[in-house]
């Protein structure tokens, strides 16, 4: 009943109080307009404009339908710019452990999609096992992770200096059993944390664990336990390093992407750029 094109039929013989001006306004015939606003009519089962007024006038029912009218063919062109407008219309799939995505790296984001607005950036943020699963699988075009060691298609690794955290408020006589703050199974700290102290032949307890970096700092800030952390990613917190467990070996933080060259390959440099400068922050805490 509401076909667009017998609408803006319909709008242009009101507003302009004619059909011969309808038809020159929209670029056709007049025996054209007038059939689109018959067959508007019929769709409507009443008369919508008074033809024999002198400028046309729309009729009781015109004026009602008028200011629908105008509203779909106002929505029919905002809909219509829309699918034309190719800002966010491809993705780009990243993949960051929660310390990675800081505002450093938003910062950076941001700058791309200022540059590049075709682009929108779906960002996972989890554990790294994970996320380098689902790189592997296709799932994702960037990706950010923590390792034991690189694989050889990295685009970038930098070394990331690990340490052990406790409360600075509540410090606290660290004898067995060892009370852990940790992230949940299948985070790469938390494994090595559990190595490292069987190692020694203590004995452990997890007596906290949490579903985000947030909540792992905050559990042992209170005192809850101790936990292994990058230093970068203890940075500003109120920890400070656990001297019962001494260093730690390095991990590996890197880079992988499915892309070298255009605007992913772009954001990779960028990214890189910022994981170096991470690490040699890092490497001033020792």
């Amino acid at each position: 009943m509401l076909d667009p094109r017998l609408l803006r039929a319909f709008v242009a013989i009101v507003e302009t109080g004619s059909f011969t001006r309808a038809a020159g306004q929209l670029h056709m015939t007049q025996s054209t307009i007038s059939q689109q606003l018959s067959r508007l009519e019929q769709a409507a089962g009443q008369p919508l404009v008074a033809r024999e007024a002198r400028p046309v006038l729309p009729t009781p029912q015109g004026e009602r339908l008028l200011g629908y009218a105008r509203r779909i063919l106002a929505l029919h062109e905002a809909a219509a710019v829309a699918l034309g407008d190719p800002a966010g219309s491809s993705a780009l799939r990243l993949g960051l452990p929660e310390d990675i995505f800081n505002p450093a790296m938003c910062d950076i984001f941001r700058d791309f999609t200022a540059r590049c607005p075709q682009i929108r950036l779906d960002v996972t943020v989890g554990l790294s096992r994970e996320l380098m699963r689902r790189y592997r699988a296709g799932e994702l075009d960037i990706v950010v992770v923590k390792e034991e060691a690189a694989a050889r298609d990295c685009r970038a690794s930098f070394a990331e200096a690990m340490g052990w955290f406790e409360s600075a408020a509540l410090a606290r006589d660290w004898a067995d059993p060892v009370p852990l703050v940790v992230f949940p199974p299948g985070g790469l700290y938390r494994d090595v944390m559990f190595q490292r102290i069987e190692r020694e032949g203590r004995r452990w307890y997890v007596a906290f664990s949490g579903s985000s970096l947030h909540s792992v700092l905050l559990g042992v800030e209170r005192g809850l336990g101790i936990t292994l952390l990058p230093l970068a990613a203890a940075e500003g917190a109120g920890l400070r390093r656990c001297a019962a467990f001494g260093t730690e070996p390095a991990m590996v933080v890197a880079l992988y992407a499915w892309e070298s060259g255009g605007a992913a390959g772009d954001l990779v440099v960028r990214m890189t750029d910022l994981l170096e400068r991470r690490q040699r922050r890092s490497r001033a805490m020792l």
